[in-house]
């Protein structure tokens, strides 16, 4: 298990490297004077020459992207201060230190996924289950119609219908709206309650299916026919043997869906008018704020890879089969 983490931690460092260049090197072989662009109209040679000293603009390509890479590690010092470390530069636009942004809207972005997360697994495994016990069945028929009718559904349309019926046609809840889980639990929860629902909705239609194939397809196993021949139970054959088993799909599915969520908050957040790190991507992006733009991703590609090694470690304790070395 140690060996496995420092191989894969390892990976992680090279790979964020790699992509740390490959996204600075590619933004700044773009021909555009981003001092220019932080001076605004009117903007006179002189002030020009202060703001690309400040920022940095005025030294050569390699030395910007040692102090970018170094920064990450170590920190840096601007005219506005120190910036700690991990240091992603300063944003063009507003001036101030692109970590501090990125934490300041992440936590609203974290909370949309992990609630989602939470809702759509539990109803998506719980009724999975309950339509492969119940195999032939009406309520199996019935669960599987639901989640094809449901999964055709996206969030930018659902998202606008359930607001108008909850929210400006009978004023039975307020506009989403976020609220620090650490001061208000409840209103934290209330606040993104309607996104949450949304969110569960889609998703929960996809694991229902996955869980109830996976699930039949466990039965045949044929560890699992024997431990019907040793005379055990139905109910703990299915979910001392099976259920096990059927997890193993879900979690590699689990792992991608998680990373789409982080990635497609945009949509979501746009749709919900939230301010999360997803809007903020695009606001980066409208406004060609560099350091920005590519603070975002890389912390986006650092969640990715750290999902891919937690999905690993979550292969070897559901399955004792699976050797991580």
């Amino acid at each position: 298990m140690l060996q496995f983490l420092i191989r894969r931690l390892t990976g992680a460092v090279v790979i964020m490297f790699l992509i740390g260049a490959f996204t600075f090197f590619l933004f700044y072989t773009i021909p555009q004077d981003f001092a220019a662009l932080s001076c605004g109209k009117n903007c006179s040679p002189e002030n020009l020459a202060v703001i690309r000293e400040n920022l940095g603009l005025d030294k050569p390509i390699t030395t910007q992207f040692w102090e970018f890479m170094s920064g990450i590690v170590a920190g840096r010092d601007f005219p506005q201060g120190h910036c700690s470390a991990p240091c992603l530069g300063v944003s063009f636009d507003s001036g101030d230190f692109v970590w501090d942004s990125i934490v300041d809207r992440f936590p609203l972005t974290l909370s949309l996924t992990v609630g989602g997360l939470v809702i759509f697994l539990t109803l998506g495994l719980g009724s999975g289950l309950l339509a492969a016990w119940k195999r032939g069945t009406m309520i199996d028929k019935l669960v599987s119609g639901a989640s094809i009718v449901l999964s055709s559904f996206q969030i930018y349309l659902l998202g606008p219908i359930v607001l108008g019926i909850l929210v400006y046609s009978t004023g039975l809840m307020e506009n989403p709206k976020y609220h620090p889980f650490t001061e208000n639990p409840a209103a934290w929860a209330l606040g993104l309650l309607i996104p949450w629902a949304v969110m569960a909705t889609i998703f929960t239609a996809q694991y229902t299916r996955m869980s109830r194939s996976t699930m039949i397809e466990q039965l045949q196993e044929e560890h699992v026919r024997t431990a019907r021949a040793k005379g055990m139970s139905q109910r703990y054959v299915f979910f001392r043997y099976a259920w096990r088993g059927s997890l193993i799909p879900i979690v590699t599915i689990l792992g991608i869906d998680l990373s789409a969520l982080l990635a497609g908050a945009v949509v979501t957040e746009f749709t919900f008018d939230l301010p999360g790190l997803g809007r903020l991507a695009v606001e980066s992006s409208v406004t060609k704020d560099l350091p920005l733009t590519m603070g975002i991703m890389l912390f986006g590609a650092f969640f990715i890879l750290l999902l891919n090694i937690v999905v690993d470690l979550a292969y070897a304790y559901i399955d004792p089969r699976v050797r991580l070395s």
